[in-house]
């Protein structure tokens, strides 16, 4: 039995499905979205911090658009180093970005105590006045800093911990100007901040000054004594800090030096 001949007609041969070219097609279009994405995160950012690196990050996607009309496998190895440079730029921004902003964090506070030590005394309140005396220790590197003060404080008004290890206690008075600090207030300090609240540096700041048999008994018992012109000058950087320059027994300084930090 003779069998009719099929005719085939003629017509586009269909494209076979590409499993490798299809997966690798959505893995790039995944990689540009998040790139897109953190691009644009980034560029609002850098737009109020850097503006220079808005012209870097556009010239970037620049340039990946460009490279995305060669050839699949040209534009593939194309893409992936202009990701790397991307994230490269991006990471380094970032970095910028966040010293510039722990930087400016450390210059406020430091301007923040400066100012507020600053101020007429008589304006602020002893709590503000301990407050302030306790920014002043960490700007100056000061660790576990805290603020005491208060009944039953047994003289202490603020601990910390110097930046070589030390215990610092530090008693707070905000006087007027006509009202030192005399020997009394340092004997009562005196009887507590060693045998109490073990200090290695004992520190008396006033926002006045101290009366001579003040001076005296500090320096025999080895009191840091800081007056208005040295708190002055400790604030605005100009003299060191009160832990500063003493021995590691607490004050190492000589007697003439002991009376008035």
């Amino acid at each position: 039995m003779t069998v009719p001949e099929r005719h085939v007609h003629g017509g586009r041969v269909r494209r076979r499905f590409d499993l490798r070219a299809t997966t690798v097609t959505f893995a790039l279009a995944a990689v540009a979205l998040v790139l897109v994405g953190w691009v644009v995160r980034m560029a609002f950012d850098v737009t109020q911090r850097r503006p220079a690196w808005v012209f870097v990050l556009v010239l970037g996607a620049l340039t990946a658009t460009l490279l995305r009309r060669r050839s699949r496998n040209s534009a593939a190895r194309a893409a992936l180093r202009t990701t790397d440079a991307l994230a490269a730029a991006t990471a380094t921004a970032l970095d910028e970005l966040e010293q510039g902003r722990a930087e400016g964090a450390e210059r406020a506070c430091a301007q923040e105590a400066t100012v507020v030590v600053r101020a007429e005394h008589e304006e602020l309140s002893p709590d503000e006045f301990e407050e302030a005396i306790a920014d002043l220790c960490r700007r100056d590197g000061c660790t576990e800093v805290e603020v005491v003060g208060g009944a039953g404080d047994l003289g202490a008004d603020v601990l910390a911990v110097a930046p070589d290890g030390r215990r610092v206690v530090i008693q707070c008075k905000r006087y007027a100007d006509d009202n030192k600090v005399g020997s009394q207030d340092l004997q009562r300090f005196g009887g507590t901040c060693f045998t109490v609240h073990g200090a290695d540096v004992a520190v008396l700041v006033t926002s006045s000054d101290f009366t001579a048999p003040a001076a005296d008994y500090a320096e025999w018992c080895g009191i840091v004594c800081v007056n208005e012109e040295r708190l002055r000058a400790w604030c605005e950087g100009g003299g060191p800090a009160p832990w500063e320059g003493l021995g590691p027994g607490g004050n190492g300084a000589e007697p003439s030096e002991r009376a008035l930090w």
